[in-house]
C-alpha cells in the first residue's frame, strides 16, 4: 500500500477535526473534534512508521510506540475535559463556549463599588 492513501486520509481528518473545534460551540463536541485531530495524528505516526520500518534494516517501531503513549494522553484529555465541562455546566447551567466566554471576560453583576471608609460604613448600615 502506498503511504498516500493513509496520509490523505489523516489530512481529511485532521481538517474535519479542525473545522470542528473552530465551527462548533458546544464544548463536548469540541473535545471530540479534538479527539479525531488526535486520532489523525496517530494515523500519520503508524503509517511512516510502517513506511520507514520497510526501508530500515532495524525495526524499532517508535512511531507505534509513540501512539501509544498519545492515545493514553488523549484518554485522560478526555476524562478531565469532561469533567470540567460537567463542572461548568453544573455552576453555569450552558455548555455553550461563547457563553461561557462572555461570563468569563469580567462582566460585573449589579453589585456597586463603593470608594472612601465613610461611603463603606454608610454602604453597610
Amino acid at each position: 500500500m502506498h503511504l498516500a492513501y493513509p496520509a490523505v486520509l489523516s489530512a481529511l481528518l485532521f481538517c474535519t477535526g479542525l473545522y470542528g473545534v473552530l465551527a462548533r460551540r458546544n464544548a463536548i463536541l469540541v473535545l471530540m473534534s479534538v479527539e479525531l485531530m488526535l486520532n489523525a495524528v496517530n494515523l500519520n505516526l503508524v503509517a511512516f512508521d510502517v513506511w520507514l520500518s520497510r526501508t530500515a534494516e532495524e525495526t524499532l517501531h517508535s512511531g507505534q510506540a509513540l501512539t501509544l503513549f498519545t492515545i493514553a494522553i488523549a484518554a485522560a484529555e478526555i476524562g478531565i475535559g469532561l469533567a470540567i465541562v460537567l463542572a461548568v455546566y453544573r455552576n453555569r447551567g450552558t455548555a455553550d463556549i461563547d457563553k461561557l466566554r462572555d461570563t468569563a471576560e469580567g462582566h460585573e453583576t449589579d453589585v456597586p463599588e463603593v470608594g472612601t471608609a465613610a461611603e463603606k460604613a454608610e454602604a453597610t448600615a
